[in-house]
């Protein structure tokens, strides 16, 4: 797979470039920040891009910026982007403007050090899916407690939930959670039908009405930074 990387972070670019290269990826280019990065996409073609959401020369958003106008002039294009915290603001911008675009990541840095995982992830966004962080999720989660749909999901319902919402397959969710798959999609059509969602076959498209419906409860106002 052909991937571009923009990281501020010399240590931490190397480090991916070394680990995509090393699990047979080509790294087309590894940019210290977005200033050239619609010319360095346009001439490079990548497959997947992955994106720090802070960098230079404010380190506020641009990162985040830079990813939302990726989305916007090439919506097939998958993305990846990653954050030192949990910051919710950005990842529900990237949520809401998700719509039926292309596949997306979200993760915290900290998923780069279990390399097996980050490198499966990184397979899992380039064909077609939507991984969250988990601690993005649960705070995702948590603020949509208030909603009385939520609240009428039972313990077991929302770890399901919540494992969906990182783009976990049925046989996942069931390894996970030491239970049978025929047990898993019965909470799944539970989750659906108590939230107002038409199941879906596609795990992607799945993962997408979740989130959508996690996003609306009007994240777009708040930002917190949970230090991990």
């Amino acid at each position: 797979m052909r991937i571009l990387i923009c990281e501020d972070s010399v240590l931490l670019r190397e480090g991916l470039v070394r680990l995509l290269e090393d699990a047979g990826h080509t790294v087309v280019a590894a940019l210290p920040d977005a200033t050239d990065l619609d010319e360095t996409v346009d001439a490079t073609d990548p497959e997947l891009c992955i994106l720090d959401v802070r960098l230079p020369p404010t380190f506020v958003d641009e990162g985040i910026r830079a990813a939302l106008s990726l989305r916007k002039r090439l919506p097939r294009l998958p993305l990846l982007v990653l954050s030192q915290y949990v910051e919710e603001r950005y990842a529900s911008d990237l949520i809401i403007a998700q719509g039926s675009a292309g596949p997306l990541g979200y993760l915290l840095k900290d998923r780069v050090a279990d390399v097996s995982e980050f490198i499966e992830s990184v397979a899992r966004i380039a064909s077609g899916s939507t991984v969250l962080d988990p601690e993005v999720v649960a705070q995702l989660l948590t603020r949509r407690n208030q909603d009385d749909r939520m609240q009428s999901l039972t313990e077991r319902e929302r770890t399901v939930l919540a494992l969906i919402a990182e783009g976990k397959s049925n046989q996942a969710i069931a390894a996970t959670l030491f239970l049978s798959e025929a047990s898993v999609e019965k909470h799944i059509t539970a989750i659906f039908q108590k939230l107002g969602l038409e199941p879906d076959e596609s795990g992607n498209r799945r993962v997408l009405a979740t989130i959508a419906h996690l996003s609306s409860a009007g994240l777009n106002g708040s930002q917190t930074g949970t230090n991990r």
